[in-house]
């Protein structure tokens, strides 16, 4: 066994000092790189299926299926649809909304999402934008101006 003299002690406690803060370096990169490129699947199933369905029939607010045809109706882009469902979001109004009003009539206005960050809310939007709706079944149909609407009644 190797005796460890004074001389050579402090080098020993700076490497092992050296490699416990590599460590814990490159254990918060990795952090960050996933902070980075949140996933919108996960963040509406943390953050929005409390509330939201994915398709009908409902719980205390309108499936998302529906709501995704909405802003294909409404945005020609993603991106547009997008930019403008994370301003929703982030400060919901009757005026701002996209599903029809009897949707608001019927399960209020949504609330504020102020614990989710730009890039949560982004990542939301636009997987919530990718969800297929194409108006049939329970909840699609004619809406009151005459055109498929998507939303419960």
């Amino acid at each position: 066994m190797t005796k460890i003299t004074k001389t050579e002690e402090p080098s020993l406690m700076k490497y092992t000092l050296m490699l416990a803060m590599a460590g814990l370096l490159s254990t918060s990169l990795l952090q960050n790189t996933d902070a980075a490129e949140p996933d919108g699947r996960e963040v509406f199933t943390r953050n929005c299926s409390v509330c939201h369905t994915i398709n009908p029939p409902p719980k205390t607010a309108p499936p998302i299926g529906p709501v995704a045809g909405r802003y294909r109706q409404k945005f020609s882009t993603k991106a547009e649809g997008v930019a403008y469902m994370v301003n929703f979001i982030k400060a919901p109004s009757k005026e701002k909304s996209v599903v029809d009003t009897d949707a608001i009539d019927r399960f209020g206005l949504m609330p504020p999402m102020p614990g989710l960050d730009e890039k949560e809310l982004t990542a939301v939007a636009g997987w919530i934008w990718d969800q297929p709706w194409g108006g049939r079944g329970q909840g699609g149909g004619q809406g009151k101006k005459g055109q498929g609407n998507g939303d419960c009644q």
